[in-house]
């Protein structure tokens, strides 16, 4: 526990030096949220401000969470992750220290664009509410952030990983329902949008924020909260479900992956190059 511990807040501490990033995180999310209000509210999209605020909230969440991936090859590149290992620990430790950290920060960011967002109206009837929101946030970073260390443990150069990234976490974020209306979406679009994770994780988001577990289902549809395929609908109910199928997934092949790869293996030759040169 002393080891996770330490990584978690090396992690941790490392985001709050970062000021920069913290004056970006809450400046961007509400440039984005200017310039998707109007799209939404073109798709009868009701209380659209409050509706596009909470996908950027849970895409903010999800992006952190895979910066996990950024974070390992960073630290196999520095040599600091060959140090670790040599110590008396478990990998499945060390594994567990980079999840929780990056979860950790996902949440601060996100607790941090509702509580700016509280000021520009996106307020809740119960007080419940925002502690179900702060509980899924820590799940959605969880999940992804296993999916993330995975993804950093089974790429083997520092170059390819930066394109395998871009690769992945472009559709997953574009394909969603965050920054595009699934409806507006190519038929062929809308049927791959279904096999991704996050548009469940984001729908089951929004439901929490607007307070609408319990609406109609035929309200859900029109809101793109809930989905049919055929004649079965996907409720929020079924969408969480879902999510933590994927996360326990993500989380077998992180632990499985880190415990056995061999970080000696990493090419960090590009990378040493471009230091040098630099």
């Amino acid at each position: 526990m002393r080891i996770i511990t330490a990584l978690w807040l090396r992690n941790v501490k490392l985001f709050f030096r970062n000021r920069l990033q913290l004056v970006l995180l809450v400046v961007l999310p509400f440039f984005y949220l200017y310039l998707l209000s109007t799209l939404f509210e073109s798709v009868s999209i009701n209380n659209h401000i409050h509706y596009v605020l909470a996908g950027i909230v849970i895409i903010v969440v999800f992006q952190t969470s895979l910066n996990i991936a950024t974070s390992t090859i960073d630290d196999i590149v520095s040599g600091y992750m060959k140090e670790v290992l040599v110590s008396p620990v478990k990998r499945i430790e060390i594994a567990l220290g980079q999840i929780f950290a990056s979860t950790t920060i996902a949440t601060f960011q996100g607790m941090l664009i509702l509580i700016v967002g509280s000021f520009i109206g996106m307020t809740y009837r119960s007080i419940f509410t925002p502690l179900a929101l702060i509980c899924y946030m820590i799940f959605v970073g969880l999940v992804f952030s296993a999916f993330g260390l995975w993804v950093a443990t089974i790429v083997k150069n520092a170059q390819t990983f930066q394109i395998a990234s871009i690769a992945i976490t472009t559709p997953i974020t574009f394909l969603c329902g965050v920054y595009v209306p699934l409806s507006l979406l190519p038929n062929g679009l809308q049927y791959v949008a279904l096999i991704n994770p996050m548009t469940y994780a984001t729908a089951f988001f929004r439901t929490i924020s607007l307070e609408k577990m319990s609406v109609p289902v035929d309200e859900l549809l029109s809101e793109q909260l809930a989905f049919q395929v055929n004649s079965f609908i996907i409720t929020p109910q079924l969408s969480i479900i879902i999510v933590f199928l994927f996360g326990l997934l993500c989380l077998i092949l992180a632990t499985a992956a880190f415990s056995k790869v061999d970080f000696t293996l990493i090419d960090r030759s590009n990378v040493q190059k471009d230091i040098f040169q630099q």
